[in-house]
């Protein structure tokens, strides 16, 4: 492969996909303090800080794996170039902003898979798609809220069993204290999964324009960007996204917040050792939904979670149509 395109316009396409992880620390910041905010153990103001910290320094606990995947196991790699990766990016932005206006928890990951499956599709058909990483993405869309879901069910039947003889006080400013580790841990496993799917994204353009060296690889300094636009855009806040997490879903109270938090992190970290790109979305909103089952069903507002659902479902393809037409309709790189 050779350098064919312009600086500038690699700068550019650079700067879109930071663009990308910045909205998806805005989009998904919901993710990571809902629960806190809700239980009231923190201010949003300080939530944020909180998050937007631990995302940041998610690289120190994780493997690339993550990025590998969106690099080069949704789409063939061959067929990557400028125009593809423009497109993509295009795809899940408008969908995120789309889904962020209308205060809908989507996912920002699948928006992107969306993408790219789109940008591939429009340029080279279904032999554009790797199978082998696109399945087991498909399969994370089903099984990470259910394991969220069943973890977080497991954790607050256990929790409440071994607080049984405490007084509701001593259980709540305990877990008003242990919240603090559990929304560390969330934070550190969405920053430590989220962050390297746009890493994935400029380190196959990089490749593909001849900058990566003979193999594929995330440089350090593309890992610092990524990872900075992430705990950027969740210090903006995502306060839209809040409310439907934190308490349209069910009410939450510290121990409840707990195991959610705690149920979901296990659940991303799991993921990312895998390098399955899973969404951050899916996995805490099955975990809220479990800690509130475990209360009584009813206590779940099950019309919230539903239209969360269908969301899930349309992600992809709607962000795919977006990127296909994009290809099909913005010139800039031919």
């Amino acid at each position: 492969m050779t350098a064919s395109l312009a600086p500038q316009l690699l700068i550019g396409l650079i700067a879109v996909a930071l663009l990308f992880d910045f909205l998806n620390g805005l989009h998904d910041a919901a993710n990571s303090i809902a629960t806190i905010v809700s239980t009231r153990v923190l201010k949003p103001q300080y939530a944020v800080l909180w998050a937007a910290f631990f995302n940041f320094i998610a690289f120190l606990f994780f493997g690339l794996h993550v990025a590998e995947t969106l690099g080069t196991g949704i789409i063939d790699p061959g067929i990557v170039d400028p125009h593809v990766i423009f497109a993509a990016l295009t795809g899940a932005i408008v969908w995120n902003l789309i889904t962020w206006w209308a205060a809908i928890p989507s996912s920002s990951s699948h928006a992107l898979i969306g993408g790219l499956v789109g940008a591939g599709l429009a340029k080279a058909g279904i032999g554009a798609l790797e199978w082998s990483g696109l399945t087991k993405t498909i399969l994370a869309i089903f099984l990470s809220p259910m394991i969220g879901f069943v973890l977080a069910l497991v954790l607050i039947v256990i929790v409440a069993w071994c607080s049984a003889r405490s007084t509701p006080f001593m259980v709540d400013s305990a877990f008003r204290i242990l919240q603090f580790g559990s929304a560390s841990l969330y934070s550190l496993g969405h920053g430590g999964n989220d962050a390297q799917k746009t890493m994935g994204i400029i380190a196959i353009l990089l490749y593909s324009q001849g900058y990566g060296g003979d193999h594929f690889h995330v440089p350090l300094w593309v890992v610092l960007a990524c990872q900075a636009a992430m705990a950027l855009g969740t210090l903006m806040g995502g306060w839209r996204i809040v409310r439907t997490m934190g308490s349209r879903i069910t009410h939450l109270n510290p121990m409840q917040g707990f195991c959610a938090e705690t149920g979901g992190a296990l659940t991303l970290f799991a993921a990312t050792a895998l390098g399955v790109p899973v969404s951050t979305t899916h996995t805490i909103t099955g975990a809220i939904v479990g800690v509130g089952s475990a209360r009584r069903l009813s206590a779940v507002r099950w019309n919230i979670a539903s239209s969360i659902v269908v969301a899930w479902i349309i992600t992809i393809p709607a962000a795919a149509t977006v990127a296909a037409l994009v290809y099909w309709l913005v010139p800039i790189f031919h």
